[in-house]
């Protein structure tokens, strides 16, 4: 059990590391299309990318392929409204605010959670807030906090995202995850693109042309690699754990511009990044009740 539970904890670290050194690549890419042209675009990449790594390797035990549609339909749905509300908010807001916002599911999926009958113990709830508290220094200036348009773009988001890790645990156990994550990006990108022809102009030959390395970038490693690594990890720990290590994905995208960019990191964002690294730290050691779920 330990085991495994290191194992997901290891697989939604490195999510979160690709998701937070893909946000400079996303930033780039709306250079060269719009939200809708440009998440449209890379989800159908992502899912692509994984329809013969999950033809190749056969999941070991029994598939439920009935869950496996459903559940990634249904995420593909809410993972079209989460990335098309964080990359349209973006537009109006500070990139750092729209980092703590997002990050609001943190507390949304334990809430929603305490709907479903899913507890959790007092440990996860203080990491909870030691997450949140992080990601405020390392995220908001002094003084900037009021919503603004770009901001109410963002909270949705977070709603969004906090259901899509409800849904996935509530799906992943009898699915195959690869199957299921090309399936959900399959789905945002038709939605997407079709959002996109309604509201945009995609001109996507030129996004292919100048916007090609932000596009395979977090196309294949953002929406492939990093959400099938997601809903693995997420099968052997309780969701608002997986939160809160998903959460780091703005401690990575701050110590990738320190250590690639040479910029420089503040007291304050220093503070943040040792309460996240609390936070992480605590929620490792929570005991583990009988079976997957770490209440």
């Amino acid at each position: 059990m330990k085991q495994g539970r290191l194992a997901g904890s290891l697989m939604l670290l490195l999510a979160a590391l690709i998701w937070g050194t893909a946000f400079v690549a996303q930033r780039v890419g709306m250079e060269h299309a719009g939200p809708l042209t440009f998440n449209g675009v890379r989800s159908l990449i992502g899912a692509a990318v994984l329809v013969p790594v999950f033809l190749i390797f056969k999941p070991k035990g029994a598939v439920n392929y009935r869950k496996t549609v459903l559940g990634g339909v249904l995420c593909g749905m809410f993972i079209f409204a989460a990335t098309n509300l964080q990359q349209a908010g973006i537009l109006y807001t500070e990139v750092g605010k729209a980092g703590f916002i997002t990050t609001f599911y943190l507390i949304l999926v334990p809430i929603l959670g305490l709907f479903l009958k899913r507890r959790i113990g007092p440990l996860t709830w203080v990491a909870v807030f030691l997450a949140l508290a992080g990601l405020y220094f390392l995220c908001m200036t002094p003084g900037s906090f009021s919503l603004q348009k770009g901001d109410l773009l963002v909270l949705g988001c977070a709603f969004f995202f906090a259901v899509q890790i409800m849904l996935i645990d509530h799906f992943v156990q009898d699915a195959d995850g690869i199957m299921m994550n090309s399936i959900q990006f399959a789905v945002s990108g038709v939605l997407s693109l079709f959002a996109a022809f309604l509201f945009e102009k995609p001109e996507i030959g030129l996004l292919f042309k100048e916007g090609w390395v932000p596009l395979l970038y977090t196309g294949i490693l953002s929406c492939g690699v990093a959400y099938t690594l997601q809903i693995t990890g997420q099968k052997r720990l309780h969701p608002a754990i997986a939160a809160i290590l998903m959460s780091l994905e703005s401690v990575f995208a701050v110590l990738g511009g320190w250590l690639i960019l040479h910029q420089s990191l503040s007291g304050r964002e220093l503070l943040g990044c040792g309460l996240m690294l609390c936070a992480v730290l605590l929620v490792q050691l929570v005991p583990a009740s009988p079976g997957r779920k770490n209440e």
